[in-house]
């Protein structure tokens, strides 16, 4: 599938210099993510990405940049529906693995598989549901593998303004 559209991220403002580099995410993996593979998550709504920046931590959100991103991106899976994850073999239980207690005992998540088994096949990217604490069924994320300021992965940080910062000293 295609998806044309904004997303949203509210990301650690230690990495505004680079809201498209998605070098955070390879430092230690994430969901969809194995170590070491940059991916970029980004949410469907504000609100959706909210959500996953302060994972269920209502009232106390730590710092964040929240940046918009338009994006036309092709060589997309839609994961939301049972019929898109059962022709690919992906259970909800493996995307909704703890990832994060899988890493801290030394194991390999389940859901890297969901990463080694489509980018393996060519797509750039995941629609997923959110699997953050008080996520709710509309609540969906964009997660790239490949993406860049060129079709057919476009994905450029809107800031017609040049508010973010340049490197990580602009923020002085």
């Amino acid at each position: 599938m295609r998806f044309v559209g904004t997303c949203y991220r509210a990301h650690d403002p230690r990495w505004a210099f680079k809201p498209t580099s998605g070098e955070g995410a390879a430092i230690r993996g994430g969901r969809f993510n194995p170590k070491g593979v940059p991916a970029l998550y980004l949410g469907l709504s504000v609100m959706t990405a909210v959500k996953e920046a302060n994972q269920g931590f209502a009232h106390r959100i730590d710092p964040c940049v929240l940046c918009s991103y338009e994006v036309d991106c092709a060589d997309i899976v839609d994961l939301t529906s049972e019929a898109a994850r059962a022709e690919f073999s992906i259970t909800t239980d493996d995307m909704n693995c703890a990832w994060a207690m899988a890493l801290a005992k030394g194991e390999r998540p389940a859901s890297w598989t969901i990463h080694d088994r489509l980018a393996g096949q060519g797509m750039a990217a995941i629609l997923v549901p959110s699997f953050a604490p008080g996520a709710e069924p509309e609540d969906r994320n964009l997660v790239l593998w490949k993406w860049g300021p060129d079709l057919p992965h476009q994905v450029v940080v809107f800031d017609p303004s040049g508010r973010l910062p340049k490197d990580q000293l602009s923020w002085r």
